[in-house]
């Protein structure tokens, strides 16, 4: 089978397209043809190692993995005897931050680490509604939104933050969006109320106070939100911020300020998924894709994704 392998941290450069031999599922693993997956963030902290925090649960000096891929959407080609819950020809889908080695035409998991595409869910939509989504729904889980909330998200043309605002809708709230002004007709129509266009104005010079701000690219700070937050507010970023200052004020803010920073930290897939599927299924999900490649441009993908321009997803179809 066809892989995009690195065997070192570094850039899209890193990347080679090799032949290698076909997984052999295990008595309780599942084999999937892929069909679809996404270069994402998490795909690329894991390409590069950076944070340094990532050579340390990937490997260091070299990652022990060396097939890319953290998501996937694929079709059961072969089951493990003891498999119970899936057979061939099922449609699958799965995502890991640490990697599943599914930047490749096949890729052998566990059965309970996959799930079931909803029937009206192409390839291409399931994978890219993994990462991101997976993501987005702890910034909505870990506070309790109230009707009439005013609601900021930074970053929200991103898989993350295009997913957060489809989820924060569903709420009655009020929600600006940072945006570019490309994308502004999209941000309207998966809800934003008002929308800042980030290359022309900084949101925390508005003069606009919010009960929620969600940095879903960590591009701003505490120091520099905490201004615009109302009392009782909530700071949640999708990065550590500087010197991992987030998980820090995490701990401290819950004592010694009326303002708080939560840090995210993810839920299970269990947990997260089947919310989800829920809202793929009755249409009130539904991510964002930018580009497609091919596996064999998967390099120029990874290129794009790095260079900070993409909007949602960037999906890779076999």
């Amino acid at each position: 089978m066809k892989a995009a392998i690195r065997r070192t941290y570094g850039s899209h450069d890193a990347i080679t397209i090799q032949e290698i031999e076909d997984p052999i599922p295990k008595e309780d693993e599942v084999l999937v043809q892929v069909k679809s997956t996404t270069v994402n963030r998490t795909d690329c902290a894991n390409l590069t190692g950076k944070p340094f925090i990532m050579k340390v649960m990937l490997g260091f000096p070299k990652p022990r993995k060396i097939i890319l891929g953290t998501d996937f959407a694929g079709e059961v080609i072969e089951t493990g005897k003891n498999v119970t819950s899936f057979k061939k020809g099922d449609r699958v889908f799965s995502f890991l931050d640490m990697g599943l080695e599914s930047q490749s035409e096949l890729v052998s998991i566990k059965e309970n680490s996959l799930l079931n595409i909803p029937e009206n869910i192409d390839f291409k939509q399931a994978a890219a509604s993994l990462e991101g989504a997976h993501y987005a729904y702890s910034f909505i889980h870990y506070v309790a939104i109230q009707p009439g909330n005013e609601i900021l998200i930074n970053g929200a043309t991103g898989a993350i933050g295009s997913a957060l605002l489809q989820f924060v809708r569903l709420f009655d709230v009020d929600i600006t969006v940072t945006s570019n002004s490309k994308n502004n007709g999209l941000m309207q129509s998966l809800g934003a109320d008002k929308i800042i266009d980030f290359t022309k104005e900084d949101f925390t010079k508005t003069g606009n106070s919010f009960d929620f701000i969600f940095d879903t690219v960590g591009k701003s700070t505490f120091g520099a939100c905490k201004p615009i937050l109302k009392e009782k507010g909530v700071y949640i970023s999708s990065e550590l911020g500087p010197n991992a200052e987030n998980i820090w004020f995490d701990l401290t803010t819950k004592i010694i300020q009326n303002k708080k920073v939560i840090f995210p930290i993810p839920f299970s897939l269990k947990k997260t998924m089947p919310y989800i599927i829920d809202l793929l299924s009755t249409g009130k999900f539904k991510p964002v894709i930018d580009r497609e490649y091919s596996l064999d441009q998967i390099s120029e993908a990874y290129k794009y994704v790095l260079s900070g321009q993409k909007t949602g997803n960037v999906v890779v179809n076999y």
